[in-house]
Formats: C-alpha cells, structure tokens, sequence
C-alpha cells in the first residue's frame, strides 16, 4: 500500500502516508484553494434562489494556472478559426458559457480541495508518524478531482503542454530548481492513476 492506493472491501480507497507526504499535499491543497479563491461571501444575498443564478465572470482568467483550470469551453488553443469573424463568435460563446458555468466549477473544485485538506487533518489528529488514510466512494472522488487539479496546476506551471514534456522532465539534472515540482507532479500522478484504478468496476 505505500505510495498507491488500493481498493477497500465494499467501496473505497486506502492508502498509506508518511507525516512528509501528508505535509506536501496538505500544502498543495492549501495553495491551490487559494488560487481558485474564497466561496460566497457570508454577507451574500439571504436567497439562496438568486445566488443559484448568480452570474460569474465571462472573461478567462490571467494566471495561466487559472485558464488551465477553467478553460474557454468554445475556443480550441491549437486551432486557428477560419475567419475574424467565426473567432468572434468563439469568444461570445465562451464567455457566455463561462458567466453561467464557472462560479459552479470553482465551488466543486474548492470542495474537492477541502475534502483532502480535512480528510489529511484528521489523518494527521489521529496518529503520529503517518498513518493509513481510508476513503469513501465520494470522498475517493472528492481526492480524485483534487489530484486531477493539481496536477493540472503544477503541469502549467511547469509548461507541460503534451507527454513529450514529461518524457523531459524525467531527464531534468537533480540541481535544477524545477526539481522537486517535478518530483511532486510525478508522485500525485502515481496516487491518480492507482486512486482511478480502484474506482474501476
């Protein structure tokens, strides 16, 4: 069970974690609720009907890391629209998708995070030099999500567009200081491919 996760009788994942292991995704988590931003605000409107159709933002985000996470749904990065006018059109239909999607996106997404920073915190309350972390279906999927986010994060931070990249990064020389980025984008998809494989039927 070191280092992956493996199924547990009648749905589940388990999977064994030092207090170092814990300290970094606990970390990672941390870093990416704050890049994704705070939830509603408490002095929100009291209808929780129009805070349902509340509309977000229809412009991409600027990070880099953000655009990765909310990607325009209408306009293709590798593909160059045939005419000024159908790129046009592509940029008002992703941001009116946007306006009505995102604000949804980023509230499942900050809940993917705090799953894993409250599931590690109690991992870390009930034992001493790391301990077996046991999740449920959801929360497997919870995990999941986050990691798939993470990943995602670290890779655009890194620059990795295709696999070719990663077949790079395992070449890179201990003393480069994308190392240990390197190493963690390694290690959490290691954890994502064995968490999606006990989720398999």
């Amino acid at each position: 069970m070191p280092g992956h996760f493996e199924p547990l009788p009648g749905g589940g994942a388990a999977v064994a974690l030092d207090d170092v292991e814990i300290s970094i995704i606990r970390s990672l988590a941390v870093q990416l609720l704050e890049l994704i931003g705070p939830g509603p605000a408490e002095d929100a409107e009291a209808d929780p009907l129009a805070g349902l159709f509340a509309e977000g933002p229809s412009e991409p985000p600027a990070d880099p890391v953000l655009k990765r996470l909310f990607p325009d749904a209408y306009c293709d990065p590798g593909h160059t629209p045939a005419s000024p006018r159908d790129a046009e059109e592509q940029r008002a239909y992703s941001a009116e998708f946007r306006r009505y999607t995102e604000n949804d996106l980023r509230a499942g997404k900050r809940e993917n995070a705090l799953a894993v920073v409250r599931s590690l915190d109690a991992l870390a309350a009930a034992g001493e030099g790391g301990a077996v972390l046991k999740l449920s279906v959801e929360e497997s999927r919870q995990w999941l999500g986050a990691l798939n986010d993470l990943r995602l994060a670290i890779g655009s931070r890194l620059g990795i567009t295709d696999e070719d990249d990663t077949d790079l990064l395992f070449r890179l020389p201990d003393e480069d200081p994308r190392k240990p980025m390197v190493m963690a984008y390694l290690w959490l998809g290691g954890l994502q491919e064995t968490l999606v494989s006990t989720l398999m039927p």
